[in-house]
């Protein structure tokens, strides 16, 4: 994900304050970080995590060789002490998908912030409650300053069991992602091409690097699967509350609907935090768009290189709104790369 930087613009929360704690924060990670080389080789860190870190600087590289862009990121680790690298907050409409929405100069538009410190991100979300917003506070593992800092690798990266190198190359592709094809004021579009190309680049590179028969890639095969499952059944979600919410149906009906939809799919797929809205929103903001992704890719000749740059050369103008999840005619002219 990005971090985003965004104008509040409530009562109780400044330009000034989510600056502050966002400029406060990563200067607080990058105090903690320490060349991935050192921490690699230091016989007091534990074996399996200086495996893991000596991964990375091979992760950069296959990634770089199939066309995203060379950085100073990942070339240090910071331990954090915390299950999540930042608290991400999202708003939205309670019977309908409308994103809230926060803007910046020379940033653009997002449809989330980034908090550093968990009681920062609950009181916002509060402050967005008390204004009648359905509210999301979700943890994120790892996030892109697009190149304003030198990102390094922070524990919350570092998995467990068999699937951890696969989680770890698929975060450092994702985020490199962002440095390489990024799209103001189109959340959707930049979050969903990550998802695409570092699901399957991940692939690749475990592939190459453990083999075909490897538990590192049969892992995270297994995890893509779930994804998978767990998506769909949340685009499902989200075309039955669509429905509900254009019905003529009075607005207690349609809550009632609401609650009963989505306290059934919690229980479903077992999540200990409550859907809401907005959560139903950011999901499908790293899941959009996937037919027409493909089709571009394919006509790119499944070169990334070539895919990459012809993403590249997008600009807003070439969406039809902000943060559309419609962005296949974007990607229309793209098709003979």
């Amino acid at each position: 994900m990005t971090a985003a930087l965004g104008a509040c613009g409530i009562s109780g929360c400044s330009t000034v304050r989510y600056l502050f704690q966002a400029g406060r924060g990563q200067l607080a990670i990058l105090s903690r970080a320490r060349p991935i080389g050192d921490v690699a080789r230091n016989p007091r860190t534990p074996r399996r995590l200086a495996e893991l870190l000596s991964e990375v600087p091979e992760i950069k590289r296959f990634g770089e060789s199939r066309g995203l862009k060379p950085t100073r990121n990942y070339a240090e680790y910071a331990e954090l002490g915390r299950p999540a690298a930042v608290w991400v907050v999202s708003a939205c409409r309670p019977l309908e998908f409308r994103s809230k929405e926060w803007s910046f100069p020379f940033f653009g538009s997002f449809t989330f912030l980034g908090w550093f410190d968990r009681s920062d991100a609950d009181r916002f979300g509060a402050e967005l409650e008390a204004e009648g917003w359905d509210v999301d506070v979700r943890g994120a593992r790892a996030f892109s300053t697009l190149g304003w800092f030198r990102d390094p690798v922070v524990s919350p990266m570092i998995g467990e069991g068999s699937g951890a190198l696969g989680d770890l190359a698929n975060v450092v592709l994702h985020e490199s992602v962002h440095a390489t094809v990024y799209v103001s004021d189109q959340s959707v579009f930049n979050e969903s091409l990550a998802s695409f190309v570092a699901d399957r680049m991940a692939l690749d590179y475990l592939g190459d690097r453990k083999g075909s028969a490897s538990a590192e890639l049969h892992e995270y095969r297994r995890g893509l699967d779930e994804s998978s499952s767990r998506a769909r059944r949340l685009h499902e979600s989200y075309r039955e509350l669509a429905a509900l919410y254009a019905s003529a149906r009075s607005d207690p009906e349609k809550l009632e609907s609401k609650k009963r939809i989505l306290d059934g799919l919690a229980r479903e797929l077992g999540s200990s935090r409550p859907f809401t809205n907005a959560s139903i929103v950011q999901h499908r903001t790293y899941d959009t768009g996937g037919a027409e992704l493909e089709a571009a890719w394919e006509a790119c000749g499944k070169d990334w290189r070539r895919f990459l740059a012809a993403l590249s050369r997008l600009r807003p103008a070439d969406f039809s709104a902000r943060h559309s999840e419609e962005f296949g005619p974007a990607l229309a002219p793209l098709r003979g790369c």
